[in-house]
């Protein structure tokens, strides 16, 4: 083979999902989010769901999801996504339908309609970005920042006399009857990437075959949140997240 028919796209081992569109990403140098799109939109592909699949978006750093994956989206108010997300694949129960949330979003404000939603067995994904962080609105404290963890809002770091303990919502929603699937993966690496993208595909699945509500948790980086560099944020979030906040499943029936 020539060299010129090996760089050719057709032949090339990585290459850009072709559900992710030309728009310029705004998210900062070193966030998690432009990796979890790109996954999302191999999925899609992969399983052949172009046409299918509806995609909810609420506030936060995510809300403009859908200047980058080429599918159907809905724009929910803040905590909303899980209702509407119900909403929609009752109305259309041959649609894929997941939710794209962060940890303020689906851990504060929209408690209630994600633990109802997966209470009630909704047979959707909710895709829940925890960074332990409020990112858009300046780097507030959320229910998932850690204890010590400095943020806008708690500048010498979460004390739990006065916050409470950090909120692992991924462990109550397994806790639930209606879940199916709870599992917890991150992107920092390779190695992670290649699982969390396996685990997403199975969660889709459970939602095309009506077997309940799937949760993905990917634990994040907040390079600007945190007032890092990127590789400094890797390390800090496998150093002090992932103790809280251990990878694997935390619920996966069959």
């Amino acid at each position: 083979m020539e060299l010129n028919d090996i760089i050719k796209p057709e032949n090339l081992v990585y290459e850009k999902p072709r559900l992710m569109n030309e728009n310029p990403m705004h998210y900062c140098p070193g966030c998690s989010h432009g990796v979890i799109h790109k996954l999302i939109a191999e999925v899609i592909a992969d399983m052949g769901l172009e046409d299918k699949t509806i995609g909810i978006s609420p506030v936060g750093c995510a809300v403009f999801a859908y200047n980058y994956l080429d599918i159907d989206w809905i724009e929910a108010a803040h905590g909303r996504a899980p209702a509407i997300a119900s909403a929609v694949k009752r109305l259309n129960p041959e649609k894929m339908v997941f939710t794209y949330q962060g940890d303020g979003d689906l851990a504060a404000i929209g408690t209630a309609e994600t633990i109802h939603a997966a209470n009630r067995g909704e047979n959707i994904v909710i895709v829940f970005v925890n960074n332990a962080i409020y990112g858009m609105t300046g780097g507030q404290m959320a229910p998932t920042t850690l204890e010590g963890m400095p943020t806008a809002t708690c500048p010498y770091g979460r004390n739990i006399a006065l916050n409470g303990y950090p909120l692992k919502i991924g462990d109550l929603l397994a806790q639930l009857e209606g879940t199916c699937l709870v599992t917890r993966q991150s992107v920092q690496t390779a190695a992670a990437i290649r699982k969390a993208k396996k685990m997403l595909r199975k969660a889709f699945e459970n939602a095309m075959a009506g077997k309940g509500t799937s949760v993905v948790e990917f634990v994040s980086t907040c390079s600007s949140g945190w007032k890092m560099t990127p590789e400094k944020a890797n390390k800090w979030m496998e150093e002090n997240m992932f103790p809280f906040y251990p990878l694997g499943d935390l619920k996966n029936v069959e």
